[in-house]
């Protein structure tokens, strides 16, 4: 099983956290899933366009300039598994199906 790493910053004044919220801004939940999944589609060179979101589950905020650890699998033919870290704080985990593994883009 090959695990791989990645990394994604958020500047501090990413254009979505403003109005979430004001004076205690996080990155919403959909921005964090979609770089995850950007930087995942870009480290293998495929879509997941064709891919189904299994599972995401949130655990902590994650805030304007937070440093993200992306951690993914592809070791099984037709998923992915990838988790978010920032520090030692779980903030993202997920599973993408798919109808075998996608090809390079």
């Amino acid at each position: 099983m090959k695990l791989h790493k990645l990394e994604r910053i958020f500047p501090p004044h990413h254009p979505a956290s403003e109005g979430h919220f004001p004076g205690n801004p996080v990155i919403p939940g959909a921005v964090l899933l979609s770089e995850a999944l950007r930087a995942i589609e870009s480290h293998l060179g495929v879509s997941l366009e064709p891919c189904e979101l299994r599972s995401a589950k949130f655990f902590h905020p994650t805030r304007p300039g937070d440093r993200v650890q992306i951690e993914f699998s592809d070791a099984a033919r037709d998923q992915i598994e990838f988790a978010c870290k920032v520090g030692e704080k779980s903030v993202l985990t997920g599973v993408v199906k798919c109808a075998g593994m996608p090809t390079p883009a």
